[in-house]
């Protein structure tokens, strides 16, 4: 097994990574270190979440860096904030026996003040999200000139997430004489567009087959009723004590919801989205990491950057819309060496999304049965009693208290004092499923043949239309008069939408791209700030205009709609096909039944 020692990095980051506990590297360190050292070449490497691939950039990066010099040397972008922390913490720990070698990182949601005073105190390393980098660099605080490594880490996602242009920008900036290098997890058409505009004849690594998940963890799902999703997440919870995972969800609005509806029925749960400022989500964040809560539930964009390997299960409340994203979600859990459980609660319709994730994947996703009432009781009864067993007896405490207590219990027979013992923590769980119904659901062309917990079902169902998922719950649906011959697309039509908005970045549904105007959907609750934020609004020379979605719209470039609703709200022109692109933006311990 190769060691550090034979990678080429130098005694300081030898010493730095031996404290830190490193003994051997991962994959991508193994293959991606040598080739930086060894080269100025610029280089993509291709690796799921988890792989250690901080190290793999961190490391000879700053084996590069004069520290003699108090110029920025290595730039290193990411999607967010949680993230750019992270790699701004690893990459200090990695430097830390590198004497006069400093460290800064800028992101956004903190005091800007703070970030340009380190700045202006000097530093070799900066490590932030485009939107806080590029303000920094207009502002002159920031200088990029001098840049010898660039680092785009997970750039897929900040494409995803609209940072098309502010990379555009940032990269401009930068020498053409440097080393980049984009480290990615998938390889979409927008990385192909960067590799070709700013890379020069770039190396490719890619370590485990493309969008394939982690090979020890499982994949399960469960079929419910739409309106079941959130009593089947509980009945899921509860049949696992000891889950200690994230619950995905699409929207902020939808985590808040689900958080406080699962903190009200006394699970240790907190949320993690883009409304929380950074101290909020500092300390929900502690508490998860110190296992003081059992269950996290965060939006994809929040949870980029998490750093928690001892994850037990990642539960989709619903798939997303890009299936890709589904690697990545079920890749926080089984990592370092454990194994991992990654489920999905799906609705009657999804089972072709299901069918394709199991191509993409290469995985078998088995289909289980959400337990009944009875079941779970039976579980948690048997987990009870193997905590009581387990629990280490104070010998010397408890003969202080001994002989009360047998003489207290002196009337109760050995039965009767079990049932007892069971009641008082058991009660609220037998009266709460004592009436539970029945909530798995057969999908369409689901032959209804036998699928006992754990086995496999005849899942030969048709989804709805494309396989997608037609629910538009918590989405409002709006038409806009540009289209692709205004040059529109789904990630300019955000980026002009979050520019109107002041600040304010909503979450986005489907997103339906025509010829001569657009559709889109935009979580509830922004209706009056949207259409009046509009107006008055211009993209490629061209006013623009917003307004509700009609079942009937006519286009404003002379084409008429007709609105006839297909299956995921999207509208068919007459001219055709709908166009339609979907588009994403971005052990709990039960005190006491309410």
């Amino acid at each position: 097994m190769t060691s550090f020692n034979e990678l080429g990095l130098k005694q300081e980051l030898l010493e730095a990574v031996e404290l830190l506990g490193f003994q051997h590297p991962t994959q991508v360190q193994e293959e991606a270190i040598p080739a930086i050292l060894n080269s100025q070449n610029d280089l993509i490497a291709l690796a799921q979440t988890g792989t250690g691939k901080t190290g793999a950039f961190g490391l000879p990066s700053l084996q590069k860096v004069n520290a003699d010099s108090g110029a920025v040397q290595v730039l290193v972008l990411s999607p967010t904030r949680e993230l750019a922390i992270q790699i701004a913490k690893d990459m200090k720990a990695f430097a830390k026996k590198i004497k006069g070698l400093k460290t800064v990182a800028v992101y956004g949601g903190a005091n800007i003040s703070t970030q340009i005073r380190a700045l202006d105190n000097g530093c070799q390393v900066v490590i932030g999200t485009p939107g806080r980098m590029l303000d920094l660099i207009k502002r002159r605080k920031l200088d990029v000139t001098n840049v010898r490594t660039l680092v785009l880490d997970e750039a897929d996602e900040m494409l995803n997430m609209g940072f098309q242009d502010d990379l555009d920008a940032i990269l401009a900036d930068t020498p053409k004489e440097k080393q980049t290098l984009l480290f990615s997890a998938t390889m979409p058409k927008g990385i192909a567009k960067i590799a070709k505009k700013y890379m020069n004849n770039p190396a490719e690594i890619e370590v485990g087959e493309r969008n394939s998940g982690a090979k020890n963890v499982e994949h399960h799902f469960y079929m419910v009723h739409a309106k079941d999703r959130f009593e089947a997440l509980k009945r899921i919870v509860d049949m696992n004590p000891d889950v200690y995972g994230i619950v995905f969800c699409r929207t902020r609005r939808e985590t808040s919801e689900i958080a406080h509806k699962l903190n009200k029925d006394g699970y240790d749960v907190d949320l993690l989205n883009g409304d929380l400022s950074q101290a909020q989500r500092d300390d929900v964040m502690n508490r998860f990491r110190t296992k003081e809560l059992q269950l996290l539930v965060a939006t994809d964009v929040a949870a980029r950057g998490l750093d928690v390997n001892e994850l037990t299960h990642v539960i989709n409340f619903n798939l997303p819309d890009d299936l890709e994203v589904y690697i990545h979600r079920s890749g926080r859990t089984g990592r370092a060496g454990k194994s991992g459980i990654s489920i999905s609660i799906v609705h009657t319709r999804e089972m072709r999304r299901i069918k394709d994730l199991e191509r993409m994947s290469g995985k078998e996703f088995i289909k289980k049965e959400v337990p009944s009432g009875e079941e779970i009781c039976g579980i948690r009864m048997l987990d009870l009693i193997d905590t009581v067993k387990e629990t280490k007896v104070n010998e010397e405490q408890m003969q202080k208290f001994l002989p009360q207590a047998l003489e207290k219990l002196a009337d109760l027979e050995r039965d009767e004092l079990i049932k007892h013992f069971l009641s008082v923590e058991f009660n609220q769980f037998l009266d709460y499923y004592k009436n539970a119904s029945d909530l798995n659901a057969s999908g369409r062309g689901d032959r209804g043949g036998k699928n006992d917990r754990g086995g496999r079902n005849d899942r030969g169902g048709r989804s709805d239309r494309g396989g997608r998922d037609s629910s538009s719950e918590n989405f409002d649906r709006y038409f806009i008069n540009i289209g692709r011959r205004d040059g529109l697309n789904p990630v300019r039509m955000m980026g002009l939408i979050n520019e109107q908005l002041n600040g304010s970045k909503p979450d986005f549904g489907k997103i339906d791209v025509q010829n001569n105007f657009s559709f889109f959907e935009v979580e509830q609750g922004y209706e009056n700030q949207l259409v009046n934020g509009m107006k008055g609004a211009t993209f490629e020379g061209r006013d623009v205009a917003v307004e509700p979605a009609q079942q009937d719209q006519k286009s404003k470039g002379g084409g008429r709609s007709k609105g006839k609703k297909s299956g995921g709200g999207k509208y068919k022109s007459k001219s055709g096909g709908s166009g339609s692109a979907d588009w994403k933006k971005n052990g709990r311990k039960r005190r006491s039944r309410k």
